[in-house]
């Protein structure tokens, strides 16, 4: 692997070739998933919880998993370090500076310096960060969104076997 960060390679040419020559019946079977996830991921924050904002950068994930499953960017343990880190980030800053400028800042610095270190660069996580360290007040939020990232994370598994199959199907 030498020097490149995982995080930020691109997946296997071969994938990604495919992914580029796709039909509109293509895209829409991939983009299918993702808008399930997101959708399932809205329903159980409306169930059980009343802070909608902080899953958004769960949407944004979802999307940049649709487009490029393979990016190491969408890895799962890209995925869930970088996401579930910038939650307890987001929320410690929140716990010690309470919500406002100062909270934010910290958290988003320091989710980035903690990506770029762990090799787990997800960017929709900078505002997960700040989701938290804007609003966070109960604790009980970080288990929900743990939920909803392994939701998000089992899309990452599901894309990447829609695109196999695709492959299989178009070199067939």
């Amino acid at each position: 692997m030498g020097t490149e960060k995982a995080s930020l390679r691109p997946g296997e040419r071969v994938t990604r070739v495919i992914r580029q020559r796709l039909h509109l019946r293509g895209e829409l079977m991939l983009a299918a998933l993702p808008t399930a996830t997101v959708l399932l991921v809205l329903y159980l924050v409306e169930t059980l919880s009343e802070q909608r904002l902080l899953f958004a950068s769960l949407a944004s994930s979802a999307f940049l998993i649709y487009m490029d499953p393979e990016h190491g960017t969408n890895r799962v343990r890209t995925l869930v370090i970088s996401q579930i880190s910038a939650a307890l980030i987001g929320l410690a800053t929140f716990t010690v500076l309470g919500p406002g400028y100062d909270a934010g800042a910290l958290a988003m610095v320091l989710t980035i310096l903690l990506m770029i270190v762990s090799d787990a660069v997800h960017p929709p996580a900078v505002s997960t960060a700040l989701s938290f360290s804007l609003r966070a007040g109960d604790e009980s939020n970080v288990a929900l969104f743990g939920l909803a990232v392994a939701i998000t994370a089992a899309l990452v598994l599901m894309q990447r076997a829609a695109l196999w199959m695709l492959a299989r199907h178009n070199s067939g």
